[in-house]
């Protein structure tokens, strides 16, 4: 008999501390100037092409660095006293590979776990083994670990759902 705990609870949005890579969608407000605020994709070089200050390297950064990092590039030459926020509106994708009926990339989905990226994929194949998977991390030295579906995933994921043993 199982009992009845409530309703899932949304995870809230992942931590201040995380780090931006390619393909993350950041919106950049300069606040007071329009002209310069604005939606920028991280290019496959690690930078945004901002109006004005041209590109800022975005890679690796964390909002508040790269915050600081328009800023510094506004002034002086551009503005006496700049105040500048930015937000993450897109993080990128995730990918999953192996005993899944529709591997690919799919677009991340904050609080999602590895149960739902296969669901997302369309469900696991006849030959799937459905309680460990591969999760690689660029985070983690991008070395494959074996996991459980229950584990959080994160943007940039590699997830590989293995085949089983008959």
């Amino acid at each position: 008999m199982h009992a009845y705990v409530g309703p899932a609870v949304a995870q809230g949005p992942l931590s201040p501390e995380y780090i931006l890579d390619t393909g993350d969608q950041v919106k950049v407000a300069v606040f007071g100037h329009v002209d310069l605020s604005g939606q920028f994709i991280i290019s496959s070089t690690g930078t945004v092409a901002m109006p004005l200050i041209g590109e800022v390297s975005a890679k690796g950064l964390t909002l508040r660095q790269l915050e600081a990092a328009i800023i510094k590039k506004l002034k002086p030459d551009f503005l006496k006293n700049p105040q500048v926020s930015a937000e993450v509106v897109n993080y990128r994708p995730f990918y999953i590979i192996g005993e899944v009926k529709n591997p690919g990339t799919y677009p991340y989905v904050n609080g999602m776990r590895i149960l739902n990226a296969v669901a997302i994929a369309g469900g696991f194949t006849y030959r799937a083994r459905d309680k460990e998977m591969l999760i690689t991390r660029s985070k983690g030295g991008g070395k494959p670990q074996k996991v459980p579906p229950e584990t959080r995933v994160l943007p940039g994921d590699v997830i590989e759902v293995l085949e089983r043993y008959f």
